[in-house]
């Protein structure tokens, strides 16, 4: 089974390896490895491992943190691979295809952006309406968006009232971008975390952006 391990480590020579070192001593495979935001001496890294049957993911935690500095902010199963260079593959299928690009939109984010989920959301005059999402999606209903209308990306408080249960039951971190226009908005979720760092943030603002443009267009 293929799992979703984030990591803060030094940002120094060498301690990468010995994470790949340590991890490889309770079987783990390391399938990929994208380095999500670096800075004052840090760097915060997300590694994809395969470990054998039998094995439970909290052996990754105990092998990673036996680094010295190193901590694991979430541990997470994954499906796939990670996909995060995919961002002029899915503007290109939107563009051609732009009646379905808000659906296209949904189901591509989440693997560019190593989220659970995503919607396209639009809050006019008291009504929200879903105008898109993606196949994991949560069904449970949204009756209001006070964020709504939003200027910049942002990544909004997991424990708001207008949060349904279920979100928060599963500890769902999430973030939210305008798309073109500021009552309608992209909505990435992740339940179980991690949190969405400032880096992640600004790299779907910019790709929402993009695609806005070609929504629009």
């Amino acid at each position: 089974m293929s799992f979703l391990i984030r990591v803060q480590l030094p940002d120094s020579p060498g301690t990468l390896g010995a994470v790949a070192t340590a991890l490889g001593t309770v079987g783990a495979d390391i399938l990929s490895v994208d380095v999500v935001e670096r800075g004052s001496g840090v760097a915060i890294d997300d590694l994809v491992v395969e470990l054998p049957s039998g094995r439970l993911p909290d052996a990754l935690i105990t092998a990673a943190e036996s680094v010295d500095g190193v901590e694991v902010d979430a541990v997470r199963p994954y499906a796939g691979v990670l996909d995060t260079h995919r961002e002029l593959e899915l503007v290109e299928e939107i563009a051609a295809k732009p009646k379905e690009g808000l659906d296209i939109l949904a189901e591509g984010v989440p693997r560019i952006i190593r989220a659970g989920w995503s919607l396209v959301v639009k809050y006019t005059d008291g009504d929200v309406k879903r105008l898109a999402s993606s196949s994991a999606a949560p069904e449970a209903p949204i009756t209001d968006l006070p964020w709504l209308p939003l200027e910049r990306a942002t990544v909004l408080d997991s424990e708001d009232a207008w949060i349904p249960a279920t979100w928060q039951e599963l500890g769902t971190e999430l973030a939210a971008t305008p798309l073109g226009k500021p009552d309608r908005a992209l909505l990435v979720g992740r339940p179980g975390g991690p949190m969405f760092r400032a880096a992640e943030v600004a790299r779907l603002a910019h790709f929402a952006g993009i695609v806005s443009v070609v929504l629009d267009g």
